[in-house]
């Protein structure tokens, strides 16, 4: 449908060659909707011109950050506050309905069912599973509901420093409410799940739909290497076995934008 979308944010070049990764691999699974990129001040202009080929709107919105940095430091992510800025998806109005996807995410297969879930439809963040993870979410934009949500920033704040932690106190019934809301993990499978349960990836893996690479090191740093199933990167973790979907040559975005 022409008003619903996919949305991602970039708030640098960092996060701009995520987003391209992400843009194509939605593209190369043959999604009926619109892209949408938010998109910092920060983002070059070689940058902005790849992300205008692969995405249907690239808009630049003013960077919000949370400026609560012993939270964030308690995470030992201070890049974090700018995430803020992710409430921006709500002024998208001309769509009824939007899935947002953080740039370090990776699609594996068509995913276009997710536009069958309501508002705030998530998976569980492998932290702690009453809180939902903020990487993929479904929501219907609305001017309303985003001056809520800068009202609830301004009394009070998030308790992780950044949006999640905002997210999760504004759609504070999430965990009880509605269970049709609940995302089945392979829609926000974090890379961090590989190596904390491996017999359960081992098990279920392989009906992965969408991968986060969680952390400081997401996939515009990461390739995959010729040998099957194999992943590959700046985390210095050694690799272990992926299912086969996973593969399909090296990912150099850092040679679409310098």
């Amino acid at each position: 449908m022409a008003d619903q979308a996919f949305v991602t944010l970039a708030t640098n070049d960092n996060y701009a060659r995520g987003a391209m990764v992400w843009g194509k691999s939605l593209r190369n699974h043959n999604t009926s909707k619109k892209l949408v990129a938010l998109i910092g001040p920060q983002v070059s202009e070689p940058c902005q011109s790849v992300l205008k080929r692969i995405f249907d709107e690239v808009r630049v919105v003013d960077v919000l950050d949370s400026g609560d940095t012993a939270h964030l430091a308690m995470m030992k992510r201070p890049d974090l506050g700018v995430t803020f800025t992710k409430l921006h998806c709500w002024t998208l109005t001309q769509y009824s309905k939007c899935v947002f996807m953080d740039a370090d995410t990776l699609v594996l297969s068509n995913i276009d069912e997710l536009f069958d879930r309501e508002e705030l439809s998530a998976a569980p963040d492998p932290g702690w599973p009453d809180c939902f993870n903020s990487g993929v979410f479904v929501f219907c934009p609305s001017m309303e509901t985003y001056g809520k949500l800068l009202q609830y920033c301004t009394e009070h704040g998030s308790f992780d420093g950044g949006d999640q932690g905002v997210l999760n106190g504004f759609f504070n019934n999430w965990a009880t409410a509605d269970i049709s809301k609940h995302l089945p993990f392979i829609y926000n499978l974090s890379s961090i799940a590989i190596y904390t349960y491996l017999p359960a990836f081992k098990q279920y893996g392989g009906n992965a739909k969408v991968v986060h690479f969680l952390g400081k090191t997401n996939h515009g740093a990461t390739h995959l290497t010729p040998k099957p199933n194999r992943l590959q990167g700046a985390c210095r973790r050694p690799p272990h076995t992926l299912p086969s979907s996973w593969t399909g040559g090296p990912c150099t975005p850092a040679l679409w934008c310098p």
